[in-house]
């Protein structure tokens, strides 16, 4: 550390000097490179900042029933409960709705924010290990060259600006990837900390952190089979003491996430079924495209689409050349590592962080698409790292005119970038421009133009565009039972094709038998078929066995039990479910008030529901005249003469209220 302010220390004459601190402009220029890392993302993804939620947004953002402490509870203790069982992401979504609620640009303000906080620590972790060894370079071994200073600032620049981040970064859902990053790059810098000295409260600390990357994403369980590869690059060689027993912690906690995330992907998700069956052979051709395709993005980001085109996995000759291509690199790496180990070092730490999307594990994405830029966000850190370590290679050799022409053309090509990044997070200001992009560069995403008719759908006057819509997806896709949910849902709504929207609920159900929302949606419609009611019972029973909380289908089964005689209590069970489920609903602890009227021996709770339906809704003028009718019923009659006046007093025109009170004025003339 400097001396401080006036202190004397020796010269190399013998004499004395007073060594100053640093001035105001050097302290704030050792800030320059990581401000301007943040304002290049700013600028990158400004377009985006305002937009609004995209497709799987909502299931993110923290939904009504999770927004209490008992909800923040159940993200921790109840998978399923969120779209992942991810609960440090939906713990943060969760602090998050209480700051900013659904304001979306609190959320991509801070992905932005969390985006150019990764840069940074990359920028930190790549000066750590470009700099000084870890440990003492072992006797024979040789020292890894040490990179020019300002190398990993390109890195980082590079990587704020890439356009294969841009879907990670402007998409709200995508802050798993942001948070998670953050995480895992602060457990990386914690270890390596820990490998240098040796102090327990550096591992502790790295652990601590490595657990919540886990929490937000489990693409970063590739964290410690990483670390292994860097104390390798650095060192030479590997300790099974020192180097490998205290990351086997790790990989135990890696290897519990990823079956756990598997599990719920499977049980939750829906990453299960024929369309997912490969066998062994098939997924190793397709790891090893998928490589090669990230690898590609990596290098030449061009036409870059959100949803990619789902490619066969076929044993052809292409198939065999990409796994041979692959191997030929690994090879080659792997007996050049004695005169440099960086490039296989690289090549590891990139197939290693994309493993977990390899095509090894299924994956619900899998289902439109292998391969999304959002999952090579991770893997991005090795390929920008060993692109601005090549160039500062060959620059510190160069002569000083091709020096500063090679730093003119990285400046270029940052720009470059960042141009087509800003241009890309245009797309991401709502649904119907991104997914209209999207279609127009891959027609056969089938799932951009199910998205677009569910966007359509909920415009007024645009029936028919998502109409249009779902009949594209099966026409790409016939069997895709949210496009037959969604069309029958729209026919619904016309006159006349109740029929065929039966028929197409009826198929969605076909096709995916715990589909809870098609069982209750063919219950309703059903119920209006004169004849099929048993069946609309059936339907809604179907849906409440697999969503015992699902309101809709409550409230739907009791309505449709008023309509069998003798069936009233069962009717009332089904109402009390949904008051309990939705304690603020003022209209249905109205309709338990005239329900439970009529069963004998419940007038009380009766009563007691409709004081709670004017307690949730004071002006309730039908509670009003519910409550006076039961208290006359029950002979108070001062008590209902009153509800019957206060209805009156809020609206004179209230017809039940008075002719009533005029019934009640009649019968109390002599």
């Amino acid at each position: 550390m400097p001396p401080a302010l006036g202190i004397r220390s020796p010269s190399a004459e013998g004499g004395a000097k007073t060594v100053r601190r640093p001035g105001r402009w050097r302290t704030a220029g050792a800030w320059a490179p990581a401000l301007l890392v943040f304002a290049l993302a700013l600028a990158c993804y400004w377009p985006a900042l305002p937009g609004a939620m995209l497709w799987d947004d909502p299931a993110h953002v923290t939904r009504p029933d999770l927004r209490s402490w008992d909800g923040l509870g159940r993200i921790w203790t109840e998978p399923g409960a969120t779209q992942q069982y991810y609960p440090v992401l939906h713990s943060a979504f969760w602090v998050e709705h209480r700051l900013w609620g659904d304001a979306t640009l609190g959320y991509h303000l801070l992905n932005v924010l969390l985006h150019a906080t990764s840069c940074c620590l990359l920028a930190l972790a790549l000066r750590r290990l470009w700099s000084t060894p870890l440990l003492p370079v072992p006797p024979g071994a040789a020292a890894a060259r040490v990179l020019p200073a300002g190398t990993e600032w390109l890195a980082a620049a590079l990587f704020a600006v890439h356009p294969v981040c841009v879907e990670s970064v402007a998409w709200i859902s995508e802050q798993k990837n942001t948070l998670s990053l953050v995480f895992y790059l602060l457990a990386g810098l914690a270890y390596l900390e820990f490998a240098a000295h040796r102090r327990r409260w550096w591992y502790a600390a790295a652990s601590a952190l490595f657990i919540l990357a886990l929490g937000s994403k489990t693409m970063t369980a590739t964290l410690p089979a990483a670390v292994l590869v860097v104390l390798w690059w650095r060192n030479g060689k590997l300790s099974w003491r020192s180097d490998v027993v205290p990351l086997l912690p790790w990989f135990l906690l890696a290897a519990a996430a990823g079956l756990a995330t598997a599990w719920v992907e499977r049980q939750f998700v829906g990453a299960e079924g024929a369309r997912f069956d490969l066998t062994a052979a098939q997924r190793v051709l397709l790891a090893a495209r998928i490589v090669w395709f990230y690898l590609g993005k990596l290098v030449w980001p061009a036409d870059p689409i959100f949803f990619y085109p789902r490619w066969a996995v076929t044993a052809t000759a292409a198939s065999y050349a990409w796994l041979g291509g692959a191997a030929t690199v690994t090879a080659a790496l792997w007996l050049n590592r004695r005169r440099a180990r960086g490039p296989l070092a690289g090549w590891l730490l990139f197939v290693g962080s994309l493993f977990p999307a390899l095509g090894f594990f299924n994956v619900w994405p899998f289902l439109f698409s292998y391969v999304a830029d959002h999952f090579q966000y991770l893997a991005s850190l090795a390929g920008v790292g060993a692109a601005a370590a090549g160039a500062a290679l060959l620059l510190a050799r160069a002569p000083p005119w091709a020096r500063a022409a090679g730093r003119g053309l990285a400046g270029l090509v940052l720009v470059i970038l960042a141009v087509e990044s800003h241009q890309l997070s245009r797309l991401y200001r709502d649904n119907e421009t991104l997914f209209r992009a999207t279609v127009a560069r891959n027609p056969s995403a089938w799932m951009a133009w199910q998205i677009l008719g569910a966007t359509l759908a909920k415009s007024p006057g645009r029936l028919t565009d998502a109409m249009t819509c779902y009949r594209k997806v099966l026409e790409i896709d016939p069997d895709y039972p949210d496009a037959h949910m969604g069309l029958a849902a729209e026919l619904a709504k016309l006159p006349g094709r109740s029929a065929e929207a039966v028929a197409h609920y009826e198929r969605a159900v076909q096709l995916r038998p715990k589909y809870v929302e098609a069982h209750n949606n063919l219950g309703f419609e059903l119920a209006k078929v004169p004849g099929r009611l048993p069946e609309a019972i059936d339907q809604f029973e179907a849906a409440l066995r697999l969503a015992p909380g699902f309101v809709e289908a409550h409230a739907n089964l009791a309505d449709a039990l008023l309509q069998v005689p003798g069936r009233l209590s069962e009717a009332v069970t089904h109402y009390e479910a949904v008051a309990a489920l939705r304690p603020d609903s003022a209209a249905t602890h109205y309709r338990l008030a005239v329900l439970l009227s009529r069963i004998p021996g419940r007038e009380a709770d009766a009563i007691a529901h409709g004081e709670e339906a004017l307690r949730i809704r004071p002006g309730y003028l039908d509670a009003l005249n519910a409550l006076a009718v039961i208290h006359a019923q029950q002979g108070r009659l001062d008590q209902a003469k009153a509800y019957w006046e206060k209805a009156l007093q809020l609206d004179p025109n209230f017809a039940p209220a008075r002719k009533n009170l005029s019934l009640l004025e009649q019968m109390a003339k002599p």
